[in-house]
């Protein structure tokens, strides 16, 4: 009976071993997955950095320019209104401003389409350079798995 016990115990001891081990192997693995995550966010943020900055330019441009916009057009507006009573000339001028501000408000809209298109395109390169380097990252991984089978023979 006590024989039965002692081998109960030795059992339960092993069992505890070897549970110990493969908890231990497996926190290891997760550790160096996080920080090979965390390096790649590193990474990732860093770039995100760049477009922020190059974002925050372009916006600074487009307001500039929206703001130069603005107060030619409140020179021409000022300028319509005083030359208002002219007749046949001051329609002439009227239609010939009215297609500057057309022409102005298109260009103004391929701008916002150009930025949006930049901030769509910046989207997918960041994308595809995250897929390129979890793919590296596997290729590294099934390096050193085959690495270490080669060593343990």
């Amino acid at each position: 009976m006590q024989i039965i016990l002692y081998l109960s115990v030795a059992l339960i001891a092993v069992a505890f071993l070897v549970l110990v081990i493969f908890l231990s192997k497996t926190l290891k693995t997760l550790q160096e997955t996080l920080s090979s995550v965390s390096d790649t966010l590193k990474g990732v943020e860093n770039q995100l950095d760049g477009v922020t900055r190059e974002t925050t330019l372009l916006l600074q441009k487009t307001n500039a320019l929206a703001d130069d916009i603005q107060q030619k057009s409140q020179s021409i507006n000022s300028v319509v209104d005083a030359v208002k009573e002219v007749g046949e000339t001051v329609s002439n001028f009227n239609g010939t401003l009215k297609n500057i501000t057309t022409t102005v408000d298109k260009k103004v809209e391929e701008s916002k389409e150009k930025v949006s298109q930049i901030i769509q395109w910046s989207h997918i390169f960041l994308e595809l350079k995250e897929k390129w380097q979890e793919r590296k990252e596997l290729k590294n991984e099934a390096y050193e798995t085959d690495k270490r089978k080669i060593h343990s023979y």
